[in-house]
């Protein structure tokens, strides 16, 4: 008998709202006549199958590629749906997280999957920022406050800027929120224990 996991994410009908959780991280949008295109390079194939697949829940086509430096890249086609969320994240070509913004379960298991990765042996878990978009970084950590999981900033300054999360009950609560790691994930990511 298998036993099924449930989690906080999957408790919740998937929305294009989801994708969010990508442009919190690294993920980038573009826009032009209507429509607007998310897409988010990932480090392992893994997690560009894991992203397409939570995309493809979204009820929107995902494509995965190569992107210019060779690593796994992940992209919705561009279509006029994800337009509001693109005006929500943007000021002009800037992106900016809309002010209020909580992720939701869903929103964080994306950018977990797209971004997140464990540290010393799993007693810490980062959720990568984006290191191009320096003024999202402060809004984010406050959005995780707001979402209950307080983290701390780390290399703001360097190429890898990110939100860790340490202690037991953040990183229970996150774990809660996101659920197990998917199946055929690197075991060295350090996913948060379920």
């Amino acid at each position: 008998m298998v036993q099924l996991s449930f989690f906080s994410a999957e408790s919740v009908p998937p929305a294009v709202t989801d994708l969010s959780g990508l442009l919190a991280g690294p993920g980038q949008v573009v826009t032009a006549n209507g429509n607007a295109r998310i897409s988010v390079v990932v480090d392992a194939q893994w997690r560009a199958r894991a992203v397409a697949a939570q995309i493809e829940q979204c009820g929107l086509d995902a494509e995965i590629g190569v992107s210019e430096e060779g690593h796994p890249l992940v992209r919705t086609a561009s279509v006029p749906a994800l337009a509001p969320l693109a005006s929500q994240w943007t000021r002009g070509a800037i992106k900016s997280p809309p002010g209020g913004w909580v992720p939701g379960p869903r929103e964080l298991r994306i950018w977990a999957l797209a971004a997140g990765h464990g540290e010393n042996g799993g007693e810490r878990f980062v959720l990568a920022l984006d290191p191009r978009a320096p003024d999202t970084h402060a809004p984010l950590a406050q959005s995780l406050i707001r979402a209950g999981i307080a983290p701390t900033m780390i290399g703001t300054r360097g190429a890898n800027p990110g939100l860790r999360i340490a202690g037991r009950r953040r990183l229970t609560r996150l774990a809660e929120n996101i659920g197990e790691a998917p199946p055929d994930a690197d075991p060295n990511v350090g996913w948060p224990p379920f």
